[in-house]
């Protein structure tokens, strides 16, 4: 008579715990693997890239480097920079895809029970984000910039020259920056089409329209305006009626945490 063995039962490996670096690692495949993400991403790098190059090439010679009418550069520098005008829009639309993409395909389902705690994933979303657009973009910046310069030539500015380098670096904050907004947005909002509306209304026409309809004695108040307030800490040279570059960057960097922490407090509050 033989006796049977038993064999041991496999016990079920013990579940890791959810912390923050997991959930960053996660949110940095997704940003990855989506393909929209990715191909904005590409599109906001050539509209900085190309169009600074052309209006490099067309600086002083007599016609308008392209950009929103009345913005035309008035320096080498800027004339170099033309493309965050086109670029930011590109950034702040890859800000609403990270986020409010989630909520149109269903996905946010998923990753809120992977994460119960909620927060954490939107911090993981920013820093991912944060991280990725602030390189490329200032990558890019010193390029076209480095390009540009050349292209001009005899007339061009040099990075030893004052302002330069806040100049670069803060056309990537910027660009950093108003993609945050676009992400935070999508968070509050939930709808891709109505937050890029919004980003574009206020970084574009929100300084249009109040210049045309507020008082002559309330003209100061259009410096602090998301779009002016970006700007002035990336000129470099200060204009009458705009903003210190310390005092623009401090006004945008309100503006997107106030931003930020709305959607913080409907994601944790208000359900999918």
């Amino acid at each position: 008579m033989t006796t049977a063995t038993l064999e041991p039962v496999a016990t079920a490996r013990p579940r890791k715990r959810v912390d923050q670096a997991r959930v960053i690692r996660s949110e940095w495949i997704k940003f990855w693997s989506v393909r929209s993400t990715v191909i904005t991403l590409l599109v906001a790098v050539v509209l900085l890239i190309g169009f600074g190059l052309l209006a490099s090439s067309m600086f002083g010679d007599g016609s308008e480097p392209g950009g929103p009418p009345g913005n035309e550069p008035t320096d080498p520098i800027s004339a170099s920079l033309t493309g965050t005008n086109f670029a930011l829009l590109a950034f702040g639309t890859l800000g609403v895809l990270f986020m409010a993409g989630e909520y149109s395909t269903g996905m946010i389902r998923s990753s809120l029970a992977a994460v119960p705690k909620r927060l954490p994933m939107l911090w993981a979303k920013i820093a991912v984000f944060t991280v990725v657009v602030f390189t490329v973009a200032l990558a890019a910046s010193a390029i076209v910039f480095t390009a540009g310069q050349a292209i001009i030539g005899d007339g061009g500015a040099s990075w030893s020259d004052p302002g330069v380098t806040r100049a670069v670096v803060g056309t990537a904050g910027l660009l950093t920056g108003s993609g945050l907004l676009g992400l935070g947005l999508g968070a509050l909002l939930r709808s891709t089409p109505g937050a890029i509306t919004t980003l574009f209304g206020v970084m574009f026409l929100l300084a249009m329209v109040a210049a045309l309809l507020i008082p002559e004695s309330w003209s100061d108040a259009v410096q602090y305006l998301p779009s002016e307030a970006g700007n002035a800490f990336t000129a470099v040279t200060q204009a009458d009626g705009t903003l210190s570059p310390l005092a623009g960057l401090a006004v945008f960097g309100g503006y997107i945490a106030a931003t930020v922490g709305a959607a913080a407090w409907r994601i944790k509050r208000s359900d999918v």
